[in-house]
């Protein structure tokens, strides 16, 4: 079976976030190379990552770090576990807006696979409203789990 979209549940059950700190309400597409995601949740007053009553715009980076999460997970050859992993490194990351949380509608995430292999991965990523207005964009290595 080819998974073409998910819902906030199908997104939750591949990826460790739990509850309100799964910040994806879906995703649209994906291929080897990347995926689309949508967040809807950045206005809620009680959103995990809130800090002074404001989602800063740094926040975004947590949602293309599960973009980049579930993308491993959907990735990841059959019949095998996907491999956790951690963010080693940010290049060039430019937050284009102070905050997400007075952003109208749902903030579209794009991750793109730059490079990798067994044992990390190279991720651009970019969040933008629904006018395509880049909101936070910038490149992420991630170390995947090692361990046999």
């Amino acid at each position: 079976m080819t998974i073409t979209t998910l819902d906030a549940a199908g997104i939750a059950a591949r990826i460790p976030h739990r509850g309100s700190m799964c910040l994806l309400a879906s995703m649209s597409a994906w291929s080897a190379e990347g995926i689309v995601c949508h967040a809807s949740g950045h206005r809620d007053a009680d959103h995990p990552l809130r800090s002074g009553g404001l989602l800063h715009a740094a926040c975004g980076v947590e949602y293309a770090a599960q973009a980049m999460a579930l993308h491993g997970t959907l990735a990841a050859p059959p019949g095998t576990t996907p491999r956790p992993g951690v963010i080693a490194s940010l290049r060039s990351v430019t937050l284009h807006v102070p905050r997400l949380d007075d952003i109208e509608g749902a903030i579209e995430v794009r991750v793109q696979r730059l490079a990798g292999d067994e044992r990390q991965a190279q991720y651009a990523f970019t969040l933008q409203d629904a006018a395509a207005r880049p909101l936070v964009e910038g490149r992420a290595t991630v170390i995947l789990d090692a361990r046999p």
